[in-house]
């Protein structure tokens, strides 16, 4: 028999990965899809154990953790991971993690970076265009024979001219930006700071933002500050006519508020992909034909999954072999969200 090959060991002894809950790329491709020959993955949903008594048991052996949105990183279970020294994420946003645990810890972090950004963006055109055109609306119209029943289905909106406010103005944001002034609109911005080289105009406040604006575009992170940013005040001064897109995070908007108004007519139409208690959808939402839903899945195409797959695995890859990050987090930067 050959002997092992010492640059290759084998699995048993490969550091472990923890997964508290599989990311959406496994559900959907399939858990051999962030396999590396340089670690293995220690999957915390297939034991029958309590996670506290999981992690407990491997308190000893896990360096690193590989989250995503749905599988929350937080400051007790940091805790009982006296080696932990990574949190790889698979989400753009990092709401999820508890950034001021790493921080005191000294746990570094790495996110997707910007690789959704373009692919997010595109949702948001289409998002927008399909709520002002009632695409989907029209398109149920037909499929239901409404059509030679009914006659001709009432008119949309244009998105060229449109006048429109982004809030977050950051990989994402910027995006939008571009591709809109494509179709003619004119921008604005709200953001935490002010960008030195965008001749966009800027709102300090939201509110404003939305009362200069035929539609809104949310596209900031979830924070303390961001939490219900969207709410009564700032529908209201969007008004009848204006429209909202949100692609960032359910807890950005109150949605109560935002069904409430969606209901009553006080705003034209909404294109939600992210929801307030994600997967439960408000049941009022279903029956308007003025509001386009996705399953929080603005960012999936197999493009962006292959490009996540190879910053994944190269954040891990590149940890285990002591060399930097390839979308290192900067957390002295970034805003605290406490749930």
């Amino acid at each position: 028999m050959a002997p092992e090959n010492p640059s290759h060991p084998s699995e048993n002894d490969l550091p472990y990965v923890l997964i508290l809950k599989p990311p959406p790329s496994f559900v959907i491709l399939g858990d051999h899809f962030f396999n590396s020959t340089k670690f293995r993955f220690l999957k915390a949903y297939e034991s029958p154990l309590p996670l506290a008594h999981f992690l407990l048991a491997h308190a000893q052996s896990v360096q690193a953790i590989l989250s995503s949105g749905g599988a929350p990183v937080t400051a007790d279970t940091i805790r009982l991971m006296p080696l932990l020294r990574l949190v790889v994420t698979t989400s753009q946003g990092l709401n999820h993690i508890d950034l001021s645990e790493c921080r005191r810890r000294g746990i570094v972090v790495a996110s997707a970076g910007t690789i959704y950004s373009a692919d997010c963006a595109d949702s948001v055109v289409a998002l927008l265009i399909d709520v002002l055109r009632k695409v989907s609306a029209a398109d149920r119209f037909v499929k239901q024979g409404l059509w030679s029943s009914q006659g001709e289905y009432p008119l949309g909106s244009k998105l060229g001219g449109k006048r429109v406010g982004i809030v977050g103005l950051g990989s994402i944001g910027s995006e939008v930006a571009k591709r809109l002034e494509a179709f003619g609109c004119s921008i604005s911005y709200n953001s935490r700071k002010k960008k030195p080289f965008c001749s966009y105009p800027f709102y300090l406040n939201v509110r404003e933002l939305a009362a200069n604006c035929d539609a809104l575009i949310i596209c900031c992170a979830l924070t303390d500050e961001t939490h219900h940013l969207i709410n009564k005040e700032v529908l209201s001064a969007l008004g009848k006519d204006g429209v909202i897109i949100n692609i960032a995070r359910g807890p950005i908007m109150d949605e109560k508020e935002l069904v409430r108004c969606l209901v009553e007519g006080e705003i034209r139409g909404a294109g939600l992909d992210v929801f307030e208690h994600e997967p439960d959808v408000p049941n009022e939402l279903f029956a308007l034909d003025n509001v386009v839903m996705s399953p929080h899945n603005a960012v999936f195409t197999w493009e962006s999954f292959e490009d996540l797959r190879k910053l994944v695995v190269g954040n891990l890859e590149a940890f285990f072999s002591n060399e930097p990050l390839l979308t290192p987090v900067v957390l002295d930067d970034q805003p605290h969200f406490s749930g």
